[in-house]
């Protein structure tokens, strides 16, 4: 009876066991993330392995559009004067050259007195030392004399030569101050000059305005070359060098690339934003910049070793890539992978991979309808 019993409990713990290898053999086979394919569609897959290759990112950097530094002027008095004329406005395109603006100076009146003061100084000197030279000559005055009037007339020609100078300084043009020393008329209007051809950007100024020569009064901008400029954070500023190609994007031409180089990598950094300025420089002959305008500036950085796989590989899955991986046994096992954006084919492997594994890297699309098949079958 007892060995009846032996026999009952062992056959019952065989079965137990049976039941339990069973089971763990339907959840293998029942594992949605792994897929047996048929020998047909396993002869049509192509395999290869994930590797590290050079890969050159593209760093996007949000900027905007600006003057070119080198073509813009800012336009001031060069005398404290009040403002009579305004010529100029803004969006006037000026050449230059041109009158902008025109001051009455008390200044400019007294310093035109004082160069005119001069002249005739310098006249009766000059008359005086050929005289005394004359009477040097018989005998009528003696040598001292003669040095004194001809030291008068050479500090005249200096006072004279200051007076027209400082009339310079005050923008007065050396032929006007040869048609005044000619003349004699006394003006005290004086003009406010373009330095720059280009478009009046700034005015600063009314009419009865006195103004010191410390003010800008007009900008003027030659618009047919500007900048886009933007910040590059400092943990990617390893990878910006002058002289790389950059394509700007400008939403307000559609988002149009334009095509330029960077000219300019900032030394330093700006302790408040923790980027570094760059700049690149862009031909505007056609008018459709505009200064202030937003941009996107894409960089292309130095080529990094980073772990690669082909853009044919991926299997988007719920919004989220997934790959392929070969488990041996004609197996492969669905892998979630976090990847970067795709450049030439190639995408960065940014988690969920170590490298070396086998991918499957053609027919990728089928294999995951053919799991999916599977696993809606309960298979």
């Amino acid at each position: 009876m007892k060995r009846i019993l032996v026999l009952i409990m062992a056959a019952a713990l065989l079965a137990a066991c049976n039941k339990e290898s069973d089971k763990a053999a339907v959840q293998q086979v029942q594992d949605p993330m792994t897929v047996a394919p048929s020998a047909e569609l396993l002869a049509q897959l192509k395999l290869a392995e994930v590797i590290r290759q050079p890969v050159a990112e593209t760093l996007r950097v949000a900027g905007r559009i600006d003057f070119d530094e080198q073509r813009l002027a800012r336009i001031g008095a060069t005398i404290t004067g009040r403002v009579t004329d305004i010529d100029a406005w803004l969006g006037q395109d000026v050449k230059r050259g041109d009158v902008l603006a025109r001051l009455n100076s008390s200044q400019l009146s007294e310093q035109q007195l004082a160069y005119l003061k001069a002249r005739a100084q310098l006249e009766l000197n000059r008359r005086n030392a050929e005289r005394a030279k004359a009477l040097f000559e018989a005998d009528v005055i003696g040598a001292a004399e003669l040095q004194r009037r001809e030291s008068e007339y050479k500090i005249s020609q200096a006072e004279t030569r200051a007076a027209a100078d400082q009339l310079q300084l005050l923008g007065v043009s050396a032929a006007a101050i040869e048609r005044l020393g000619k003349q004699g008329e006394v003006n005290s209007v004086t003009p406010v000059v373009a330095t720059l051809s280009g478009v009046v950007v700034e005015r600063k100024l009314a009419q009865g305005q006195v103004v010191q020569p410390a003010d800008a009064l007009f900008v003027v901008a030659d618009l047919s070359r500007l900048w886009a400029v933007a910040q590059v954070p400092e943990q990617q500023v390893s990878q910006v060098t002058a002289g790389q190609t950059v394509n700007i994007e400008v939403p307000a031409l559609g988002n149009e690339k334009l095509v330029g180089k960077l000219i300019f990598v900032g030394q330093t950094i700006d302790p408040e934003t923790r980027t570094v300025l760059v700049r690149t420089e862009l031909d505007n002959r056609d008018g459709r910049l505009k200064p202030a305008m937003l941009a996107s500036m894409l960089i292309e950085a130095k080529p990094v070793e980073r772990l690669v796989v082909a853009a044919s590989a991926v299997v988007r899955q719920n919004d989220e890539d997934y790959v392929f991986a070969a488990e041996g046994d004609g197996a492969f096992r669905l892998v979630k992978v976090k990847l970067g954006p795709e450049q030439g084919g190639m995408r960065v492997v940014l988690g969920g991979l170590k490298g070396g594994e086998k991918l499957v890297i053609d027919g990728a699309f089928h294999l995951n309808n053919e799991r999916n098949r599977k696993e809606m079958e309960g298979t």
